[in-house]
């Protein structure tokens, strides 16, 4: 394996089992785990907010509930909106090198944080601002995931895209639940900041996070490669916008993934603002088993196919959504409780078959392109599906992530117009049936009658 530079790996074959197994897994683990560590500290970023804004009214800051709800749903739009570029930043300036990027802006949201909770005459619309720039820890997702889908085997996907994506979505469970500790804490300001009526430093829930990106960043540096096998031109990645498969599985994923983000985003401020007496403590519970439960959704899609588990999974997330219904209704929040931590769970399963989907969909299409093509054709289609589908799971990715926004605002707005979140929720159910269908439409039923339906259900995609 000869290298261009230290940090660029030229060859690059985690097919040949050969390599994989003399030295492919171990620089590929390598570079997990670092992305795992860069992708876990870029969502407690994203999801700051979410414990920030329930703190806010204490501390003498004169905003509306609705408000309240547009500060944590904002962050999730601009999340979205950055995985865009990012997904297409790693195939040019490189895995390792973009996340040294992408984790040295987090000091920007982090200190923002840190000086403006300070000062509760901060108008709104600038406040608004400051959230939006945690937006950027959104991003790392989609270079995260275009990033180590390059790294491993086909047949590994799954697994390996289901831990790099988990470990990152528990980060919302660790800001969840860290934050309201360590804001009680004065050590990080050296006791030289004011604290709330009630002892919380909020400035603490930006200044936590400087040390592990400074970790992250040197992690990057000293640790983590470049392929040059994973370059490619902007023209070629940017084929997958033509895929009909690309919208079909980027609305899913919104059913799945934005699910996972929006209620995690929304879930401390619905609690507060429905179960007043319950303490936050116990938001960072529905989170932390959406992102363990991520990997098993891979792993199984593995073994059966990622649209089988992604169908069943969506009348799963039905029946909880039902559930949730019904006990917000009576205001009972054990039942709540259980029902909400179901649907983390099913959002987490979800994400995972979804995903493994992706780098399944693109191979089968560019292999049945390449028939007849003999053995040079199949190579080419391999490295063609290998690059789009990284470019895919990033794009994918990023409008998934609507869902950190639209989940959020949604609620703001079933609560301001109907004084409950109920209205929202009858939304989201009726959206998770829409995605039940275009599972079983495009990538289960196997009638000849729509072209492509039925190879991609006998592929087990």
């Amino acid at each position: 394996m000869s290298t261009q530079r230290p940090t660029w790996i030229s060859e690059w074959n985690p097919e040949d089992e050969t390599f994989w197994n003399s030295k492919g897994h171990v620089i590929a683990r390598r570079n997990l785990i670092w992305s795992i560590v860069a992708e876990h500290i870029g969502f407690s970023v994203w999801l700051i907010w979410s414990i920030v804004a329930t703190k806010l009214p204490q501390a003498g800051f004169h905003y509306s509930t609705e408000q309240l709800f547009q500060l944590v749903a904002l962050p999730g739009l601009i999340g979205s909106l950055m995985r865009f570029p990012y997904t297409f930043a790693v195939t040019r300036f490189g895995g390792r090198n973009w996340t040294i990027f992408s984790v040295s802006v987090l000091f920007i949201p982090t200190l923002a944080l840190a000086y403006f909770v300070s000062e509760p005459n901060t108008p709104f619309w600038l406040m608004l601002l400051v959230a939006s720039t945690a937006g950027l820890g959104g991003g790392n997702f989609a270079s995260s995931m275009a990033n180590i889908s390059f790294f491993y085997p086909d047949r590994m996907k799954g697994w390996a895209l289901g831990l790099n994506a988990a470990g990152g979505n528990i980060g919302v469970s660790s800001v969840q639940l860290l934050t309201p500790i360590l804001m009680g804490v004065g050590l990080f300001n050296l006791y030289q900041a004011t604290p709330t009526s009630d002892g919380v430093y909020l400035q603490n829930a930006g200044l936590m996070w400087i040390l592990p990106l400074a970790v992250a960043v040197f992690g990057a540096i000293f640790f983590m490669n470049n392929l040059s096998t994973a370059k490619s031109t902007f023209k070629d990645q940017l084929a997958i916008v033509g895929r009909r498969h690309t919208w079909i599985v980027a609305f899913i994923y919104i059913g799945t993934f934005g699910s996972f983000i929006g209620y995690s985003a929304a879930f401390p401020l619905l609690i507060k603002t429905q179960f007043p007496t319950v303490t936050l403590a116990i938001a960072f519970l529905g989170p932390l088993v959406g992102s363990v439960s991520r990997p098993f959704g891979g792993l199984l899609a593995d073994k059966v196919g990622g649209a089988i588990v992604t169908f069943w999974n969506f009348i799963a997330m039905g029946a909880a959504t039902i559930g949730v219904l019904y006990f917000v209704g009576i205001k009972d929040f054990t039942g709540f409780l259980v029902m909400f931590l179901i649907l983390f769970v099913t959002t987490g399963i979800g994400n995972g078959s979804t995903y493994r989907m992706i780098p399944s969909i693109f191979r089968e299409e560019n292999l049945r392109k390449a028939k007849g093509t003999g053995e040079a054709g199949r190579a080419l289609a391999l490295k063609a599906a290998s690059i789009e589908s990284g470019a895919a799971l990033g794009f994918i990715g990023a409008i998934g992530a609507c869902g950190g926004y639209l989940i959020p605002s949604g609620f703001g707005k079933s609560i301001a117009l109907t004084g409950g979140p109920q209205l929202a929720l009858e939304i989201y159910l009726a959206f998770y049936a829409t995605c039940l269908a275009l599972t079983w439409w495009y990538y289960l039923r196997r009638s000849p009658v729509a072209s492509g339906a039925t190879s991609l259900a006998e592929a087990r995609v």
